[in-house]
């Protein structure tokens, strides 16, 4: 088999992964308004979910990075599937003992293999072709990660929030049932939140052993020894890589922030509607999801006409707008609004990857640890939106700030602002690119 058909065959199984681990991405959004009602907590003790999803991100990006260098992108793969199978598979023993911080710690060694997944498979299809069409081909790849996050906010709706006995949203009277009727309720509810995740545990396994099994070239074996000093160097000499790596981390903050609390707001919004004409949040879940798939892969193609970085800061622009929207109008204009943000956000990821690595060479192996340890923008900052959120009291709409504008609302000026910052950045590139023209 030619170098050439070897490289196809890398690609598609490694294009493979941004389906498998946009699953678990969405599958655990919704998760932090289930654990809110199940174990009746606060806004931000909920969002612990998604701090310790995305804190595995943190915790494993630069030592995944430093294992692919000090091994192969292959061997990084296999250690990705074990531990993302590892943490899934925990799930059965935290809903068994009714632990939320199980679940917490689950989540956590969960990311870590998706941690090492991430920061293998974007520099990896990076060098599976021709330089010049690097950025396109990521895209491509990353067009495959939402299909994925659609298929987790399916299961996550069917198979999970509809078989609670505990309703998302709902006022049941839970003070009328015995202590023991309630903690009857809790550990049923867990153990259908658990079973997506034991589940998804024996898929990742069988992918495991095929990547296992399979021969396919490796880019990463080529590798001389590790100059650390070398290559912090050049990383940090360039402002387009350093500045990417805080555009990542304000995008991944923002689109958790929205994809979360989307069912904030449109819980906010059922309180004052009748009963009979209550909103399903998961519909505009999915919806968000759908417009993200279309406009990635519309990105795809307008990429052979418009500059990579241009194109993201009129995107950037939408999302703001439509982020003001969201906030500043009542009623389902505005959750339109925070639909729409999801098609602004739909480049971001790739291409803020492509911009920072574009010309980094084998540094990008290590660069590309710092876009991944990016992603603790996801774990970091949603719970400083359900703080605002918690502002007047646990509710959702406890305090009307400036007179009309509801708590949960208001919380959205910080995907707004993250949103502005990326847009800051694509400036920023243009400026360069222009001043070396």
């Amino acid at each position: 088999m030619s170098s050439k058909q070897n490289y196809t065959l890398g690609f598609v199984l490694v294009t493979s992964l941004f389906f498998l681990w946009g699953f678990p991405n969405d599958l655990t959004n919704p998760m932090v308004e289930v654990f809110k009602n199940v174990l009746n907590i606060s806004n931000v003790k909920a969002s612990y979910v998604q701090l310790a999803f995305y804190g595995g991100y943190g915790t494993m990006a630069i030592p995944a990075a430093l294992f692919i260098r000090k091994y192969s992108y292959k061997s990084s793969i296999i250690l990705g599937l074990f531990l993302f199978m590892l943490g899934s598979l925990l799930m059965y023993p935290s809903a068994l003992l009714v632990s939320y911080n199980l679940f917490l710690v689950s989540f956590y060694i969960l990311t870590f293999g998706l941690a090492f997944l991430e920061t293998t498979a974007n520099p990896m299809i990076l060098e599976l072709g021709p330089a010049e069409t690097a950025t396109q081909r990521l895209n491509l790849s990353q067009a495959f990660n939402p299909i994925g996050a659609l298929t987790g906010q399916v299961i996550a709706r069917i198979y999970v929030v509809d078989r609670l006995d505990t309703k998302i949203g709902a006022d049941a009277p839970t003070e009328l049932l015995s202590l023991e009727q309630k903690q009857q309720i809790i550990e049923h509810d867990l153990s259908i939140v658990s079973t997506p995740y034991i589940v998804l545990g024996f898929v990742v396994l069988a992918i495991m052993i095929l990547f296992m099994v399979v021969k396919i070239d490796d880019p990463a074996r080529h590798v001389d020894k590790l100059d650390l000093r070398t290559t912090f160097k050049k990383l940090f000499s360039n402002k387009d890589y350093y500045e990417g790596v805080l555009a990542q981390f304000f995008y991944v903050a923002c689109q958790i922030m929205v994809w979360t609390f989307i069912y904030q707001y449109v819980t906010n919004l059922n309180e004052s509607r009748p009963l009979d004409d209550q909103l399903n949040a998961t519909v505009y879940v999915v919806a968000s999801t759908i417009l993200f798939l279309t406009a990635r892969w519309i990105c795809t193609f307008l990429f052979r006409y418009i500059n990579s970085a241009r194109l993201m800061l009129i995107f950037a622009m939408l999302g703001s707008v439509l982020c003001i929207g969201a906030i500043l109008i009542n009623g389902m204009v505005g959750l339109y609004c925070l639909v729409g943000v999801s098609f602004a956000m739909s480049l971001m990821f790739p291409t803020i990857y492509g911009i920072a690595l574009r010309g980094m060479g084998d540094e990008a192996k290590l660069g590309s640890a710092g876009l991944i340890l990016a992603i603790v923008g996801g774990a970091l900052m949603p719970p400083l939106q359900g703080a605002i959120i918690d502002w007047g009291g646990t509710g959702l709409n406890d305090l009307q700030l400036f007179g009309s504008i509801p708590e949960v609302n208001f919380s959205f000026i910080l995907p707004l602002f993250c949103l502005l910052l990326v847009g800051i950045y694509c400036l920023r590139v243009m400026k360069r690119n222009k001043a070396l023209s």
